[in-house]
């Protein structure tokens, strides 16, 4: 298992991430690592990706927890976004900053106090086609599920 590149750590989740049938080169990986802060730091690195803007070859698109980890294409047995405290969207647990993506490549850190690892354990992180718009309930009218992870504690760490 990879550490963070920049800290050294090791990741205490982790969830591998593959297209669906139209996105089959799709692939990347989340990384969730437990703070001092009581907050959980988010790493996502995921190639492949489709680009919706030819001109720039840059695009967002939305991604997600999920609350069932179930990634059986197409991925419908996924559920909703992990919302424990039923919020709207887009303050789920669930809800991620959108993903930049240029020439089908994205990466993203980030940190949170909406979820601890072992709340999201067993869950899926989903890959949306569209970007997240944050305002259309109850998922910000994001588009169809692209891609799809189970997310699993770190044995290794």
């Amino acid at each position: 298992m990879n550490n963070f590149p920049y800290t050294g750590l090791t990741p205490d989740a982790f969830a591998v991430i593959d297209g669906n049938g139209d996105n089959q080169k799709l692939h990347g990986t989340a990384y969730f690592y437990k703070t001092p802060f009581g907050g959980t730091l988010v790493e996502i690195e995921v190639d492949g990706l489709p680009v919706k803007n030819s001109k720039s070859q840059s695009s967002f698109l939305g991604i997600h927890i999920h609350e069932n980890g179930d990634c059986t294409p197409p991925f419908n047995q996924t559920g909703e976004h992990y919302n424990p405290y039923a919020a709207p969207h887009p303050d789920h647990a669930g809800d991620m900053p959108p993903l930049l993506v240029n020439s089908g490549y994205a990466y993203s850190v980030f940190y949170t106090e909406r979820f601890k690892i072992a709340d999201i354990n067993g869950r899926s992180v989903i890959i949306h086609d569209k970007a997240d718009e944050f305002s259309t309930q109850p998922s910000g009218n994001s588009g169809a599920k692209i891609a799809c992870g189970i997310i699993k504690i770190n044995e290794a760490g």
